[in-house]
């Protein structure tokens, strides 16, 4: 068993279908083929179940993928630390940011961060905060921005931002002369909302759980860019971050009565190595937030 065999059959593992393995890991699909078949012989166990489209896990297989994901993240960490040992002339950093802060917050940190560390590789993959968590506890990525109120136990974070949460209208709607607005009030329009996985959503149906609200759904999604549309085409309101309308005259925000925070973090795998590219980035973070 080798290094390339493991890789070939935790990518198959993860996308269920030879093809698209063959296409993630930029190979011709019969060689995946041919690697898994060779592997299967060399420990004399059925690892897939092989179907016309889709391929899962043998138990042995399930077995197996525990152990194949071990040793690719612990490969990768020795990889990244002797890396370190040239200094911060090289390296990756492979984060998740929601879409909505990615549109928003990010761009310049990242610009400016690849001002200062420009022989730095940075990859950012746009997910909710559920799947960043997924991401990072299974290895794809090396770290993701998610909410501090619910961190799980196997990852560790750093704090970097709040900001207030505030019901987004058009600008011209009844609500948008207001400074303040109730959850129950809010509850009552129509309303746009993010589906489940997002940070917003999560916040979202608490809220409206404290409320016992039954809000009027009209549309869910998961693009950030088709809410704000929305709101601007006067289908509903919805709930953003206060960073976001502030700089767009055709949206309103108006505050929660009381007020309502989103504190974020950037978190990672507990015990694990974190390269110093991405200590790098975590520092960056935190210094160019605190001068905000």
């Amino acid at each position: 068993m080798d290094l390339r065999q493991i890789r070939v059959f935790v990518e198959v593992a993860r996308q269920g279908n030879f093809t698209r393995a063959a296409e993630r890991l930029h190979v011709a699909q019969p060689a995946v083929s041919i690697s898994i078949r060779k592997l299967e012989d060399e420990l004399g166990l059925t690892l897939l179940n092989r179907q016309e489209k889709q391929v899962t896990l043998t138990t042995e297989g399930e077995t197996l993928l525990r152990h194949a994901e071990r040793i690719l993240e612990d490969c990768n960490a020795a990889t990244a630390e002797m890396t370190e040992l040239r200094g911060l002339e090289s390296g990756e950093v492979r984060i998740g940011i929601p879409p909505m802060m990615s549109s928003y917050f990010f761009p310049r940190i990242i610009r400016q961060f690849r001002d200062r560390y420009p022989n730095l590789s940075l990859s950012v993959n746009g997910e909710g905060a559920a799947n960043i968590q997924r991401l990072i506890s299974k290895g794809e990525i090396d770290m993701g921005v998610i909410a501090g109120h619910r961190v799980p136990p196997e990852l560790e974070y750093q704090h970097f931002l709040r900001e207030e949460i505030v019901a987004c209208v058009p600008h011209d709607h009844p609500l948008a002369g207001r400074q303040q607005i109730g959850m129950t009030e809010f509850l009552r329009e129509p309303q746009i909302v993010f589906r489940k996985g997002y940070y917003m959503r999560e916040l979202m149906d608490t809220l409206m759980g404290e409320e016992d609200g039954h809000p009027r759904i009209v549309f869910e999604t998961n693009l950030f860019s088709l809410v704000r549309s929305l709101i601007k085409e006067r289908l509903g309101i919805s709930t953003f971050l206060r960073m976001v309308v502030s700089d767009d005259p055709e949206l309103a925000a108006v505050s929660f009565s009381p007020p309502v925070y989103l504190d974020l973090v950037i978190a990672w795998k507990a015990n694990r190595y974190l390269s110093r590219a991405n200590r790098a980035f975590i520092d960056f973070l935190v210094e160019k937030t605190k001068a905000r």
